[in-house]
């Protein structure tokens, strides 16, 4: 006879009644890492906002990881360290994070593009860039656009770069830089970045600019070696070539590939800071191809998408399966704006390489 409570099959599901028995699944890809809550106070330095960060999850977790990784990178001795910079990053306020990585050793290579060599070397010179407005208020963007073509002003986004100081670069190349190169006939764009440097810092100091002498003097002064594999791309390169026109000066770009394949070679380990994409950060990951090795450590901050297939958005795993990073490489994707996550990263680095 029975009671009515089937002890054998019956159990107490998790609203009092009756339920399936409880069991713990078996999980491999599950681990016990409860997310937790950032806490932020005032007077916390940027580091701590980032170590807050890594109890959080989504983008917060990446930029904790990116700067773990990075500030590993920038410990490690025997670690050769390539500097991608894509995009609008000089003209647009992030000069003199460049610069002072490059003065505190933090960079051994530097690829980058004509457009940031040529914001760089105007404001050497005496130029400023401005705050301005994109156009969203008031006039349409193309009034507003119009606008600034009849006052001869130029726009990045919400910057303004007033056009005069185009025609101060273009004699600062003619007098200052191209003469040197025209007596060494075709010469490298390294060798082009190079005396670029020299003539930026020089002029700086020459006429009391206030302004710092900037990313290519910088890594003119600590033997810092450029690559600009798009150079043509640009007002720099524009001048170039219409220098050579009428003068011995040409530019070899294949000739820059040995000495960095050689750097990459060499390179006990290697690491790589990617801002933004386009051309100069696949020129620093293909170095890998023709080498041993491949990168131990890389960080990128893009804001493309990996799903268009495009290079910009592609993520570094991607990377790692063309053997541009080790097996074991560690790498984080930052997504998001440059302009507000490379000092994020650079500052909580540094405090922590400070400990």
């Amino acid at each position: 006879m029975s009671d009515g409570h089937d002890e054998d099959h019956a159990t107490d599901g998790p609203d009092g009644g009756a339920g399936h028995p409880h069991h713990e699944p078996h999980r491999e890809a599950f681990a016990h890492d409860p997310i937790g809550h950032t806490s932020v106070h005032a007077g916390m330095s940027v580091g701590e906002l980032v170590e807050q960060y890594g109890h959080a999850g989504i983008g917060a977790a990446a930029v904790h990881d990116a700067a773990d990784v990075y500030t590993e990178m920038l410990a490690d001795e025997e670690c050769t360290v390539f500097l991608s910079l894509a995009g609008a990053m000089v003209p647009t306020g992030m000069r003199r994070v460049v610069s002072d990585l490059i003065r505190d050793g933090h960079v051994d290579a530097l690829v980058t593009t004509g457009a940031n060599l040529t914001h760089d070397a105007i404001e050497a010179i005496g130029g400023k860039h401005h705050h301005g407005s994109d156009g969203q208020e008031g006039k349409t963007t193309r009034e507003h656009d119009e606008q600034l073509r009849d006052e001869e002003v130029d726009r990045i986004y919400n910057v303004y770069l007033p056009q005069e100081h185009f025609a101060a670069f273009e004699s600062h190349l003619r007098e200052e830089v191209f003469p040197v190169l025209d007596e060494e006939g075709t010469v490298t764009i390294e060798r082009l970045c190079a005396e670029l440097g020299r003539a930026n810092g020089e002029v700086n100091e020459r006429e009391g600019i206030d302004e710092d002498a900037g990313v290519a003097a910088a890594a003119y002064e600590c033997d810092v070696p450029i690559y600009c594999p798009a150079v043509q791309d640009s007002v720099l390169g524009l001048q170039a070539w219409m220098y050579s026109q009428t003068a011995a000066f040409s530019l070899d770009a294949l000739k820059d590939m040995t000495p960095l394949t050689d750097l990459a070679f060499d390179a006990e380990r290697a690491g790589c800071l990617l801002v933004g994409g386009g051309v100069p950060k696949n020129f620093t990951l293909q170095t890998m191809l023709v080498t041993p090795g491949a990168y131990d450590y890389a960080v990128q901050i893009t804001m493309d998408s990996p799903s268009t297939g495009g290079l910009s958005g592609a993520t570094l795993d991607e990377a790692r399966s063309w053997g541009k990073l080790n097996e074991d490489a560690r790498n984080v994707t930052v997504q998001g704006d440059a302009t507000v996550f490379l000092p994020l990263l650079v500052a909580a680095a540094y405090e922590r390489l400070d400990e």
